[in-house]
């Protein structure tokens, strides 16, 4: 089974702009999370995928694949699911953020394992415990409730961060594209309510790994100190 990793890349970010080719410890980020990225098992072939020369020629100059696709797009996903049209062999395919370059490969593996190992989920993600009591108020950190199933449902005391990771199966990943934006993803400025509003549910595995979500020049400085560390994304608290 074919499971291609896509990095959505955007040069335009409103909060840190250029920030895929900001550097970290002397390397451009979206080249740090290629280089995690590959070194998930599961995956068979990794693109980084933007609307920006600047960016398609930084990939190239380190060896990885780039591909241009349209500046349109209003999300990652979207932007994905143009690079999925042009690869019809492969079966899953990976959204993986750009800003995350202490992602965790086995981290990876695990999400992609909650598609690939049950053929009635169609697309899952990853959530992690918030120990960080400042960032259960924090509106810049994305919430996750489950139900007993691992599917949305009711609020639990136990709160959970939303990793940037989504695995899709790819004909629900195609059918995503056709869907407009409902209003609920237009007021949170939140993606995934897409599928919500259009009768999916999400798998969510549960997972320790963690990483930091690049947007500012703090964290940076974060992501630095961890390398520095040697750490990977646990130590990046």
């Amino acid at each position: 089974m074919k499971v291609l990793a896509v990095i959505p890349a955007r040069y335009a970010s409103t909060r840190l702009p250029g920030k895929p080719l900001i550097s970290i410890a002397g390397k451009p980020m979206i080249e740090r999370v290629w280089e995690r990225v590959r070194r998930a098992s599961l995956v068979s072939g990794v693109i980084v995928a933007t609307d920006d020369e600047r960016i398609a020629k930084a990939v190239k100059s380190f060896g990885g694949e780039a591909v241009l696709t349209r500046a349109d797009h209003r999300s990652g996903t979207e932007r994905v699911a143009e690079v999925a049209v042009a690869h019809p062999d492969a079966e899953i395919l990976a959204n993986v953020q750009g800003d995350l370059p202490l992602i965790e490969p086995d981290a990876i593996d695990a999400a992609i394992e909650t598609v690939r190992g049950d053929e009635d989920v169609r697309l899952g993600t990853l959530a992690v415990p918030i120990t960080n009591p400042a960032e259960i108020m924090d509106p810049n950190v994305v919430k996750t409730v489950l139900d007993l199933r691992d599917r949305g449902g009711p609020v639990r005391a136990k709160h959970l961060k939303h990793l940037g990771l989504y695995v899709f199966r790819r004909e629900a990943l195609l059918e995503f594209a056709t869907f407009p934006q409902g209003d609920l993803e237009r007021i949170e400025q939140l993606e995934q309510l897409r599928w919500l509003e259009n009768g999916y549910r999400i798998r969510v595995a549960e997972t320790e790994y963690k990483s930091v979500e690049v947007d500012t020049p703090e964290d940076v400085k974060r992501v630095e100190q961890a390398l520095a560390g040697g750490a990977g994304g646990a130590a990046a608290r």
